[in-house]
């Protein structure tokens, strides 16, 4: 039987809110964290995704205590990231309830934290989070960033997954620059040619604004798809994606809403 497609909605957090704005940049309030999560519990969703985009600088206890809360309001998968530079980052996310845990920068500045995070607690844990947008220079054309897109880190995207995985990370979330918040589609090339180096599941992120998009990002060669205004703002539905999936032939997990994390 082949694997379900998983649908993720992403929770990007600022300051104790829910945000979204265009190649991150104008973000506008989306609501509570928690209450969000419960809802996409409501609705079916497969996983979550919890990004605190200002825990590289500020309180990660706020945070922490968010991840406890979001964990014991729904049953599904919950992924945090957001910080992230050691084992023991990961070792208390894991405690406050997170199942997996997203790295970036930390795994930039030190990639060596990468296989000391897959050798503690294995690679079915760990999210290399990427960045990613067409850079000049780069032998792929797709370069690394960082705070927000905003910054070169001067790596080649792709020799940066392939490293990565190398190193042990178990997931790539593959985050589109370029198509992040404008709603026109996915960065398809983009997910083709990551897809080429990669032997572990690829999650494609920015740009979904039609059901028809997350069915293309599949055929691009995503094994899951993940999506924040488009969910946040009621343009679309889990279900509604789902069943865009569906009709394309893909398998999806039926809708199996579980709002209570008392049976994690």
């Amino acid at each position: 039987m082949s694997v379900a497609i998983r649908v993720i909605p992403c929770l990007d957090v600022h300051d104790g809110r829910v945000v979204k704005g265009v190649n991150f940049v104008d973000l506008r309030d989306a609501g509570d964290p928690v209450e969000l999560a419960r809802r996409y519990g409501l609705e079916g969703a497969d996983e979550l995704t919890f990004l605190d985009i200002s825990a590289s600088h500020e309180g990660r206890a706020t945070t922490r205590e968010m991840v406890r809360r979001t964990a014991e309001t729904v049953f599904i998968p919950l992924t945090v990231g957001g910080g992230i530079a050691s084992v023991e980052d990961v070792d208390l996310l894991l405690r406050h309830g997170a199942d997996k845990v997203g790295i970036n920068t930390g795994a930039i500045r030190r990639p060596a934290v990468i296989d000391e995070i897959a050798h503690r607690f294995g690679n079915q844990v760990l999210v290399l989070s990427v960045d990613a947008r067409r850079e000049d220079g780069m032998p792929s054309g797709f370069g690394v960033t960082t705070h927000g897109g905003r910054t070169s880190a001067g790596l080649d995207a792709l020799a940066w997954v392939a490293e990565a995985v190398d190193r042990g990370v178990g997931e790539i979330l593959l985050n589109s620059m370029d198509a992040d918040g404008t709603t026109a589609g996915f960065d398809l090339e983009l997910i083709r040619a990551v897809r080429a180096v990669a032997d572990v599941p690829l999650i494609a992120s920015g740009g979904a604004g039609t059901a028809s998009h997350f069915v293309e990002a599949v055929a691009a060669g995503a094994d899951a798809v993940l999506a924040a205004s488009v969910f946040h703002y009621g343009t679309l539905s889990v279900a509604e994606v789902k069943d865009a999936l569906a009709a394309a032939g893909y398998p999806v997990r039926a809708l199996q809403p579980v709002t209570s994390g008392a049976d994690r």
